[in-house]
C-alpha cells in the first residue's frame, strides 16, 4: 500500500490524523470525485435545454429533453450491477479507474456530436446512446468510489463524510447552473446554441481526466477489503441471487424501498421543478439557472449537516423524521414555488423544498455502506442505490396518466406525498442503529445487524 506501514490485515485507524497517505486520498477523492460524478449526471438537464432546437429540431425539442435525462438513468442500474460486482471481486481503486476514464470518453463523444441539421434524428440517438453508457459508467464510479471512501473513514466520522460525498450532487448542479447562466450571458442564446454548450462536456471530460490520474497516483483499497480476502476465500462469491433472494435479500428490498423514496423526491423536486420553473414562472432560461443554483448551494450546505447529525440521532431516526416533513410540507411548498411570479420567491421556496425533501440523501452513503458486509457491499451499494431509481425514472410516462385526475400541479404534489411516505416506510423497516451502535469498524456494524436481526438493534442516540 502506498505510503503506510500497515499491513492488509491491520486495523482501521480510529482517527484521522493515523490515516495514511492513501486513505486520506481516498476520502478527498470520493467527494471530489462525487461532484465531477454529478457534473455528467446533471450536464443534459441544465446545459442542453438552451441548445435543443438545435440538437433535436423545432419539432422534437419540448419532448427530447427528458428522454436524454431518463437515458443515464437507465444505465445507471446496468452499471450498479455489473461494476458492483467488478469492485467487490478485484478492488474498488482499479474498478474507479475503469469507471472514470469511460465517462470521460462519452462526455467528449457528446461534446463532438453533430448538430440536427447534419445527423436529422441520429443526433439525438447518438446523444441517447451515449448517455445510457455514460450512465453505466457513473454507477461504476460511485458504487465503488463511495464504498471505498467509508471503509476508510472511521467510524465517528461516517456520517460526516457521507454528508460531504453526497453533498457533492447539488454542489455539482449549482456550479453547471451557474456556468450556464454565466455562458448565456456572455455568448448570447444563439451561440450558446451553436457551440457553446460543448464547453462544458468538455470540461467535464477534463475533470474526469484529472481524477484518474488522481486516482491512479494516490489512492489505494481500505485494509479492510484484504482483510475481506482472507475471511472469504473458503466460501462461494456472493452474486446477484444472493442479493434478491438470498442472504441479503431482507437488507437490500428494504434499502430499495428507502431508496425508491428518496429518487421520487429528487425527480420531483430537482428535475420536473427545474422545468416547471421555466414553464409555469415565466422565468427566463438565465432566470431559472440562477434559481437553481441558488436552492442548490443551499442544499448542498443542509444536506452534509444531515449526514453529521445522524451519526447523533441514528440514520433511521434521521430518515423518518426527514420523510415525515417531506410528506407533508414538501406538497405545499412545491405549489408555492411554481406558481411564484418573481425571481426570488421562486429561488427560495425552491430553496425550501430541497431542504425538506432531498437534503435526506446527507447518510445514505454511510447507511447503505453499514448495511452491507465489504464482500458485498459495492454490489449491494450499487444495485441498491441505482436499481430503485427505475420506476421513478419513468414518470415522464406515468406522470401524463396521473395528470388527468389530479391536475398538472396536483400530480406532481402526489408524488411528492408518495416518496416522503417510502422514505418512511423504508427507514422504519430498516434497523434501529444508535450512535453507539454505528461507532465501529464498519463489518462489525453490517455483521452486527445481520446476526442480530433489522429490528433487534438497539435504538436511541447517545
Amino acid at each position: 500500500m502506498r505510503g503506510t506501514h500497515m499491513l492488509p490485515g491491520s486495523p482501521i485507524a480510529t482517527t484521522e490524523e493515523s490515516l495514511p497517505p492513501a486513505g486520506r486520498a481516498a476520502l478527498r477523492a470520493g467527494v471530489v470525485g462525487n461532484w465531477v460524478d454529478n457534473i455528467h449526471v446533471f450536464l443534459p438537464l441544465t446545459a442542453l435545454a438552451p441548445a435543443m432546437v438545435v440538437l433535436a429540431g423545432p419539432a422534437a425539442a419540448a419532448s427530447t429533453g427528458s428522454l436524454i435525462v431518463v437515458a443515464m438513468l437507465f444505465g445507471r442500474p446496468v452499471g450498479g450491477i455489473v461494476f458492483g460486482r467488478i469492485s467487490d471481486r478485484l478492488g474498488r481503486t482499479r474498478t474507479t479507474r475503469v469507471a472514470i476514464a469511460g465517462t470521460a470518453a462519452c462526455a467528449l463523444a457528446i461534446a463532438v456530436t453533430p448538430t440536427h441539421e447534419i445527423l436529422g434524428a441520429g443526433t439525438i440517438a447518438l446523444i441517447l446512446a451515449l448517455r445510457f453508457l455514460g450512465g453505466i459508467f457513473v454507477a461504476g464510479e460511485y458504487s465503488a468510489a463511495i464504498p471505498l471512501a467509508m471503509e476508510w473513514s472511521r467510524p465517528r466520522r461516517r456520517g460526516l463524510m457521507s454528508g460531504l460525498i453526497l453533498s457533492m450532487a447539488p454542489w455539482a448542479q449549482a456550479s453547471i447552473a451557474f456556468s450556464v447562466a454565466m455562458l448565456l450571458m456572455m455568448l448570447g442564446p444563439d451561440v450558446y446554441s451553436a457551440w457553446g454548450w460543448r464547453l462544458l462536456f468538455v470540461l467535464g471530460a477534463l475533470a474526469s481526466i484529472g481524477m484518474l490520474i488522481y486516482y491512479s497516483r494516490q489512492v489505494s483499497d481500505a485494509p479492510v477489503f484484504h482483510r475481506r480476502d482472507r475471511t472469504t476465500s473458503a466460501r462461494p462469491r456472493a452474486g446477484m441471487r444472493d442479493l434478491l433472494a438470498g442472504r441479503w435479500a431482507s437488507t437490500f428490498w428494504q434499502v430499495f424501498l428507502l431508496m425508491t423514496g428518496l429518487w421520487l423526491l429528487t425527480n420531483t423536486t430537482v428535475l420536473l421543478l427545474t422545468g416547471r420553473l421555466g414553464t409555469d414562472t415565466g422565468l427566463s432560461a438565465t432566470g431559472v439557472s440562477m434559481a437553481i443554483g441558488i436552492a442548490s448551494i443551499v442544499q448542498a450546505v443542509v444536506m452534509a449537516l444531515a449526514g453529521h447529525l445522524s451519526t447523533r440521532t441514528g440514520r433511521r431516526t434521521l430518515f423518518i423524521a426527514w420523510g415525515l416533513v417531506a410528506a407533508v410540507l414538501g406538497p405545499l411548498v412545491w405549489w408555492l414555488a411554481v406558481t411564484s411570479q418573481s425571481f426570488g420567491r421562486a429561488a427560495v421556496l425552491a430553496a425550501v423544498l430541497q431542504v425538506i425533501t432531498v437534503s435526506a440523501y446527507g447518510p445514505v452513503s454511510a447507511y447503505l455502506s453499514e448495511r452491507f458486509p465489504t464482500e458485498v457491499r459495492s454490489t449491494g451499494y450499487g444495485m441498491g442505490y441505482s436499481l430503485s431509481l427505475v420506476l421513478p425514472a419513468l414518470y415522464p410516462f406515468y406522470l401524463p396518466w396521473l395528470e388527468a385526475p389530479l391536475g398538472r400541479n396536483g400530480s406532481v404534489m402526489a408524488l411528492i406525498g408518495l416518496g416522503g411516505g417510502l422514505l418512511v416506510l423504508g427507514a422504519a423497516l430498516g434497523p434501529r442503529l444508535s450512535s453507539r451502535d454505528t461507532d465501529a469498524d464498519i463489518d462489525t456494524v453490517a455483521d452486527g445487524v445481520r446476526e442480530r436481526g433489522p429490528m433487534q438493534t438497539t435504538e436511541g442516540a447517545r
